[in-house]
């Protein structure tokens, strides 16, 4: 077999050389990530899209090289592994070569053949390298200082040493309980903002890799850590209890830095008891409500070889947090965006308020002089009195009123050292703002150009784009985005400013809205390892993820928690990668077997229902029913998908029961009416496919009567809003959908837009005196509808990934010109169209490697570059560019 695969590889290293011009594998990534360094992946997944223009377009066959020699794996030889060349059109190919080694770079490629069968291009090569692979591979110790849980001032840590030859590479490997910065030389490794991403602490952790190879220089060395509290030793007092959290303590790391030196030697500087700690200028930091920094404790030079640490303290061993370490393989959170002020106010000689132009999550950051002492205040917030101050009333009524005086809410506190020019922007926080106020207890000088703000959020790329000729719904597009990444933090959030909690139902709702927009595959599949950890024994999962325990007794219903089934179903439906639905399967199984254990009739009562609704109520039972429904029907989905027979009848019958169960009590089947037939009503049941298929229309139709009833406008609460425009568009009420989502006035999306929203609001009520956060995901939906009710961009469950892209455009009224973009797996997918009197000019992109099918409206004459084609609504095309003219 290895004498087989050399000619092989030999013979299409050769026939490179009458490779098909303009063709090539592109976007190489291991793991979803482009040459990721420190993966612990036993299995890594390789990915690739084709480039190749021309009309459809499919790779035949594929061969993949893995080796440790570069220059051999460009070659066409992987003395790791290496494929045959197989006939398949995949693009997603897990490894299955000899065992990856610990702290290994590994170099791939892959060679693709067309259509014709002849090879294309060869790609370039592309890289990735393993870490720790297994906590029995590292030296370090976890330590701290021997303060306690009270202590406000962040632990400040050094380490100096001096390598013994000369260095070829050097790795750092850091896990951390807390928040850490880590620098090397004066020099802050890494633009990560927030490492290591939260997690449930006492089960699991995550260690991040760096490349320091730079960063090292002959002679002495110093390492330079500083640790912050995050949500590991949560000092603030709110509702959710995270001052109570089991897994709280000081916070603590473990760190090896792994030198290779030119003679193949390797040297380990680890964290042990020959590190010293001291503590710094920030003298007290919360993830949640802010950060205090005293710049006249700076200790300038401390992360230098020559600064004298004389006076620095000694190290306390720890307890591993847990005995779970595992590798961060996900995009990182960053200051991703730096935004200036768009206006300044000066109050007084004391006091200047920034606004931003825009909501945001993320920090301030601000350039000043003063005297020494001088105390500086950053108050952050979404709105402001019309005294001009800034108003936190709508989000700060979760925080103990008892701490404001010593911990005031979404606040920063700064003095100044007096040295001339200063600048500060905290290390351990992020924030939900739009306006700053500057406050000092002195005179100071500030102008516009004084104060900026760094939008931070899950670094993901973005991978869909829309533009119509309505202002009013590229607005809401963009800030339904604004709010997705808000409360995108290495997991999804509800909101940045009061909360930060892991609400599962908003990420539900959020899922698909976040996956045609963004890349954000490595973030759900970290938070679906945290569902793993935070999964009692019976099934049972808690409201918010992770949790320090609060969140079991409450709101953690199938309505809410149902995320364990649907986003790595949505995640699988978008990427074509059953990992995800392997990875938890099983908890899946748990998860609906609890529920039918508690609830054998098929009807549960389970759940927190139709939250935040404008008026009309909707029965808990029949909301929490149909989600229950929808999870059990994707287990039988997914047993099938695995070949698990037996899973797939047992969960085939008890979906059929739910769903019977559901209709026969709340479906008035010669009306079409359920319940009492409102908006959540009617719209739930008909999304999730519980509305049995002869009944379809007529219940769309009372839905757009209902609708049409209320003067277009919505009511109804966050299930609804996930449920009602997608039940309208996909059963012959686009137009209905799309005046709803275009309203302008209250309650809509659109009211919101007028009132100045640059992100979601939690309330349709924009006077609401709680539970009014202008910076909310949970009505989010929207989004995702755009690119499937509008543009008509679905997803082929029989052909995931957009291997077979679904597109059902819906050409309405009100909007002249519509066009979205989403780059899924093979490429980037477009829907355009553009209406020209009684014309409609339709473009569709097809990437090449997939297909398409097309249905067009009914009773329209349909043209293909100016040929009648087929008169039925169904068409089928191959990868290229279309334009349809519809009549």
């Amino acid at each position: 077999m290895k004498l087989s695969l050399f000619y092989l590889s030999v013979l299409t290293l050769l026939s490179f050389n009458t490779f098909a011009q303009s063709t090539q594998p592109t976007d190489l990534k291991c793991e979803y990530l482009t040459n990721p360094i420190g993966i612990d992946a036993t299995s890594p997944r390789f990915i690739w899209q084709l480039k190749d223009d021309r009309a459809g377009a499919i790779q035949s066959a594929y061969q993949i090289f893995v080796g440790t020699d570069s220059l051999e794996v460009k070659s066409g030889k992987g003395n790791v592994w290496q494929t045959a060349k197989i006939n398949s059109a995949k693009n997603l190919v897990s490894y299955q070569g000899q065992a990856l080694h610990p702290f290994t770079k590994y170099y791939w490629t892959v060679c693709l053949w067309d259509k014709n069968g002849k090879p294309t291009k060869p790609a370039l090569i592309a890289s990735f390298e393993t870490g720790m692979m297994g906590m029995q591979n590292w030296k370090g110790t976890w330590i701290s200082d021997d303060n306690n849980i009270h202590t406000k001032p962040a632990a400040y840590y050094r380490k100096a040493f001096q390598p013994k030859k000369q260095i070829k590479s050097a790795r750092a490997y850091i896990a951390v309980a807390g928040l850490y910065e880590l620098y090397i030389n004066g020099k802050k490794i890494g633009n990560h903002r927030l490492d290591p991403m939260y997690t449930r602490f006492d089960r699991r952790n995550l260690y991040v890799t760096y490349d320091v190879t730079n960063q090292l220089q002959n002679g002495k060395n110093v390492i330079g850590v500083i640790l912050g509290n995050g949500w590991y030793n949560f000092q603030s007092k709110g509702v959710w209890d995270y001052e109570r959290a089991p897994w709280r303590a000081r916070p603590t790391f473990c760190m090896d830095i792994r030198v290779t030196y030119t003679d193949g030697s390797v040297e380990t500087i680890a964290s042990d008891k020959s590190w010293k700690t001291s503590t710094g200028p920030i003298i007290f930091n919360s993830i949640y409500t802010g950060e205090h920094y005293d710049a006249r404790l700076e200790k300038t030079g401390w992360d230098m070889p020559d600064y004298d640490d004389s006076k620095w303290g000694s190290i306390t061993n720890r307890q591993a947090p847990s005995a779970n370490i595992v590798s961060q393989a996900m995009q990182p959170i960053r200051n991703v965006d730096k935004i200036a002020a768009k206006s300044m106010n000066k109050i007084n000689d004391s006091t200047y308020v920034f606004d931003l132009g825009r909501n945001i999550a993320g920090v301030s950051q601000i350039t000043l002089n003063g005297d020494s002492n001088t105390v500086v205040k950053l108050i952050h917030a979404e709105r402001l009195y019309k005294n001009g101050y800034p108003d936190q009333s709508n989000i700060d009524y979760f925080l103990d009123s008892l701490t404001w005086a010593r911990d005031p809410y979404g606040t920063d506190i700064y003095k100044l050292n007096g040295k001339g020019e200063e600048t500060f922007m905290p290390h351990f926080n992020y924030k939900g703002f739009q306006y700053v106020e500057v406050s000092s207890n002195k005179p100071i000088k500030l102008t516009k150009e004084s104060l900026v703000g760094y939008f931070m959020h899950s670094d993901v790329a973005p991978v869909g784009s829309i533009n119509s000729s309505s202002d009013l719904i590229n607005k809401i597009w963009a800030a339904t985005n604004a709010s997705y990444l808000s409360n995108l933090q290495g997991y999804p959030t509800d909101c940045p400013q009061r909360e930060k909690n892991g609400w599962t139902g908003d990420a539900q709702i959020a899922s698909e809205t976040g996956m045609y927009n963004f890349d954000s595959i490595t973030i759900y599949e970290k938070w679906l390892a945290d569902h793993r950890d935070e999964q009692q024994p019976n099934g049972v999962l808690p409201a918010i993820i992770p949790t320090d325990g609060w969140g079991y007794e409450w709101a953690n219903g199938p309505d809410w928690t149902s995320t364990i089934a649907i986003i790595p179903w949505n995640v699988y439906l978008f990427y074509g990668d059953t990992k995800i639905l392997s990875d938890n399967y099983s908890n899946i199984k748990r998860y609906v077997d609890h529920i039918n254990y508690l609830y054998p009739t098929g009807l549960t009562t389970w759940g927190l229902g139709d939250w935040a609704p404008v008026k009309s109520t909707t029965p808990v039972e029949l909301t929490s029913s149909v989600y229950y429904y929808t999870d059990v029907n994707i287990l039988a989905k997914t047993a099938k998908l695995f070949g698990k027979k037996d899973d797939y009848v047992t969960y085939s019958a008890l979906a059929k029961k739910i769903k019977n169960a559901i209709n026969a009590k709340y479906l008035n089947p010669e009306t079409g009416i359920y319940a009492k037939g409102n908006q959540t009503e009617q719209a739930v049941p008909l999304y999730w496919g519980i509305v049995p298929d002869n009944l379809k229309n007529k219940v769309a139709a009372n839905l757009a009567d209902s609708v049409a009833a209320n003067n277009f406008h919505i009511d109804m609460g966050i299930l609804g809003a996930k449920a009602i425009l997608g039940a309208l568009s996909d059963n012959g009420q686009a137009q209905t959908a799309y005046r709803l989502a275009s309203q302008d006035t209250a309650p809509s999306w659109g009211w919101w837009i007028v009132n100045g929203a640059t992100t979601l609001y939690e309330n349709w009520n924009i006077n609401a005196k709680r539970d009014i956060s202008l910076n909310h995901i949970m009505f989010g939906e929207i989004g995702a509808w755009m690119y499937k009710g509008i543009a008509g961009i679905k997803i082929d469950e029989t052909q995931p990934g957009f291997k077979n892209v679904i597109l059902s455009p819906n050409f309405v009224a009100g909007i002249s010109h519509f066009e979205a973009t989403h780059t899924g797996p093979y490429g980037q997918i477009t829907s355009s169209w553009k209406r020209a009197g009684n014309t409609v000019n339709y473009t569709v992109i097809i990437p090449a490697n997939s297909t398409a099918t097309i249905t067009f409206p009914a009773n329209k004459k349909v043209y293909l570059h100016g040929t009648l084609i087929q008169q039925n609504q169904q068409y089928k095309i191959t990868s290229g560019s279309y334009e349809f003219e519809i009549k």
